[in-house]
């Protein structure tokens, strides 16, 4: 069986790793989404949040599975019997930092290959702190994130955040 792995803070999950999530589930035979439990962070969405949304908007791709982590993403991999972990790509500054951790993760188990998938050019310029900046001012974030994005974040910010 081909598995592999998309981690991710995910917060919030947006169109562009939506379209990563499709595009890398048809590659192999399960895509498990790790979200990351980082604890040196402070995340607008709890993991658990985050892992019932996640589950929500991948609901309709039959071969998606999603978990919580902490630690290390090569040893998720790992831990989850996967031998490949994916990595969307935006721009040449994200191939920089995706190249060096795949190296160190090559390092760490050479048995992991990392799958980098160049982001669709509609969604090369979204992030999830692009997300929370244009919601955090009462921005219209429907063409970022999924609908029930939107309606999670407006409950977190308390405002009208779509048109």
């Amino acid at each position: 069986m081909r598995r592999a792995v998309y981690p991710g803070s995910f917060d919030p999950v947006t169109f562009g790793h939506l379209d990563v999530i499709r595009r890398s589930s048809a590659l192999v035979d399960e895509l498990i989404v790790g979200v990351l439990n980082n604890n040196t962070k402070t995340p607008l969405f709890s993991v658990e949040e985050r892992v019932k949304i996640l589950l929500e908007v991948t609901k309709d791709i039959r071969n998606v599975r999603v978990e919580s982590f902490s630690g290390l993403s090569v040893d998720f991999v790992k831990n989850c019997n996967a031998g490949f972990l994916v990595r969307g790509l935006r721009a040449i500054t994200d191939f920089e930092y995706e190249l060096q951790m795949a190296q160190t993760n090559r390092i760490m188990n050479p048995e992991i290959d990392t799958i980098f998938l160049t982001t669709s050019l509609e969604y090369a310029y979204l992030s999830s702190s692009t997300v929370k900046e244009v919601a955090a001012y009462g921005g219209d974030i429907s063409k970022f994130v999924p609908q029930v994005v939107v309606e999670h974040m407006r409950k977190k910010y308390g405002k009208h955040i779509t048109k």
